[in-house]
């Protein structure tokens, strides 16, 4: 389980421990305000484009050696990035970043599934590896803050934020045959068609929705519109084509169970909205409360608190109680926290502008952490424990061994 959750703990942390380098890595890379996202947005293309093939990679192949395999091309991909002398490697580096990750994330998940006995065991191995997701992603935001200020000589601290995954990938690649069992591969073939339907429209959904979301561009712009109908398209298709092949890359009798279905739509859903609260408000605490990058992480630092007890606290609910109602009432905290969020103001009239400019007092006169942010970030950090542990519970129950791999992919996705 430790192994796992290392593993676990690098790929969540890397999703979040770039953001606070990237004013630094923009300076000395001389990256544009327009493709600074994509240091963000290429990592989650190629992670989200291709959970799915690397969840039944890990069923056909080994789930091990597969997880084995991304931790790797993860290690490998953070040397590149950390080495990066100019924005391409640095972004082929970030795309080869979410290779890695998409093939070791839903091993990880398809390992734990099929290594702890459904039961209490269980319970407490998702409750761990729940926990250390939420927590992976403050983690990131604290050792972002610290490994950016440092200079070691030559090398700038941006750059660290890379090289620190490359032992820890490499520790963990090293350890896993030693103390993870192999699952029995299976003498199917690879479902080519709907691998390639299947990854390129995720890819094509995730490039149309980062489009949307950039004000330069929005819902309108054309290449959004072809990006969003291209993958309505391509998995359209990939739905027809893994009702009709003998060995489905995702066979859809997984989503046969309600509770199941429900359960990774959640998943989808919570998790962008946890991802989104730490990238606005780590871009907010800096920019207006005029945080340094070390001073941001430990801003955070109430987060870890928060997920721990919410994913504990659920992990003994869940045997006692539905898991709906657990469920519902950490959506409802996590919304109240987010709705305690869009209540941050500040005072941006031109008279205060002009105050501020003329170096009286600054943006963050009226806004206090400890009354306007530290409550809402432990809030939302506890809901979102609940919430991860009860529909990772109920999404993976009763999914047969030989398909773990898959379901997890699902999950992830």
């Amino acid at each position: 389980l430790v192994i796992i959750c290392i593993a676990q703990l690098m790929v969540v942390l890397d999703a979040t421990i770039a953001n606070i380098a990237l004013p630094y890595i923009a300076t000395d890379l001389r990256i544009g305000e327009a493709n600074l996202q994509w240091i963000v947005t290429g990592y989650a293309l190629a992670f989200g484009g291709l959970l799915l093939l690397g969840g039944r990679l890990a069923d056909l192949y080994g789930r091990r050696r597969i997880f084995i395999t991304g931790l790797i091309v993860f290690a490998v991909a953070s040397a590149l990035g950390g080495l990066a002398q100019n924005e391409p490697m640095l972004l082929a580096s970030r795309g080869l970043q979410g290779i890695g990750a998409a093939m070791a994330a839903p091993a990880a998940l398809a390992l734990i599934t099929t290594t702890f006995p459904a039961g209490p065991l269980r319970n407490r191995a998702f409750s761990v590896y729940a926990a250390l997701s939420g927590v992976g992603a403050a983690i990131g935001l604290i050792l972002g803050g610290w490994l950016t200020g440092l200079e070691l000589g030559s090398l700038e601290g941006w750059r660290l934020t890379f090289l620190i995954n490359v032992p820890i990938g490499l520790v963990a690649a090293f350890l896993a045959p030693r103390f993870l069992p192999e699952s029995k591969p299976q003498r199917l073939a690879l479902d080519i068609p709907g691998a390639l339907s299947g990854t390129i429209g995720l890819a094509a959904l995730v490039f149309g929705l980062s489009r949307a979301g950039d004000e330069r561009y929005g819902w309108g712009d054309t290449s959004t519109i072809v990006s969003l109908v291209v993958a309505a398209v391509l998995l359209v298709g990939f739905i027809v084509i893994e009702r009709s092949v003998k060995s489905p890359l995702l066979p859809l009798s997984i989503f046969a169970s309600r509770a199941r279905s429900v359960a990774f739509a959640s998943m989808m859903i919570t998790p962008a909205a946890m991802f989104a609260m730490f990238f606005f408000l780590s871009l907010f605490v800096q920019n207006v409360l005029g945080y340094s990058p070390l001073h941001t992480g430990f801003a955070f630092l109430p987060f870890t608190v928060g997920i721990v007890l919410g994913a504990t606290l659920s992990s003994k609910l869940i045997a006692r109680i539905d898991p709906r109602f657990i469920a519902g009432v950490g959506t409802i905290l996590a919304g109240i926290a987010l709705f305690g969020f869009s209540r941050i103001s500040v005072d941006d009239s031109p008279a205060n502008l002009l105050r501020i400019a003329g170096g009286s007092g600054s943006l963050s006169d009226d806004v206090n952490y400890w009354t306007a942010i530290a409550p809402f970030i432990v809030l939302m950090a506890f809901g979102m424990g609940v919430v991860f542990v009860t529909m990772t519970l109920v999404a993976v129950h009763g999914i047969p061994s030989d398909e773990s791999g898959i379901g997890s992919g699902v999950l992830n996705t």
